[in-house]
């Protein structure tokens, strides 16, 4: 999804999405020379809670400026973390679609 693909709704879903993946990151730590785990803390260190909150304000300007901030956000995320907040949200690329697959409204190219 590009920047411009994104509105107040979808960059609320994606951001929701993506907080949900974040925090299923563990990390290992050793504490006392005893290794636990520990959940990630990155969702919290990107501002997602208070982003997401910015984003179901009822004032358009806020909402326009957490758009904003998302999609820098987004931008910043790597490949593997933005495939897993597609596929969490159920969103996908019908170019990238096998032919066989009913999502997938594509023609067979026509020769002439």
């Amino acid at each position: 999804m590009n920047h411009e693909d994104f509105d107040d709704e979808t960059a609320l879903m994606a951001a929701q999405a993506l907080q949900t993946v974040l925090s299923r990151r563990t990390h290992r730590k050793k504490v006392l020379g005893e290794e636990c785990i520990v959940p990630g803390q990155l969702g919290e260190a990107l501002g997602l809670p208070r982003l997401c909150k910015q984003l179901k304000s009822r004032r358009h300007r806020v909402r326009q400026d957490a758009v904003e901030r998302f999609d820098a956000i987004w931008s910043s995320l790597s490949e593997s973390s933005r495939r897993k907040v597609r596929q969490a949200l159920g969103w996908y690329d019908p170019r990238e679609l096998d032919w066989e697959d009913p999502r997938s409204n594509r023609r067979p190219v026509e020769r002439y």
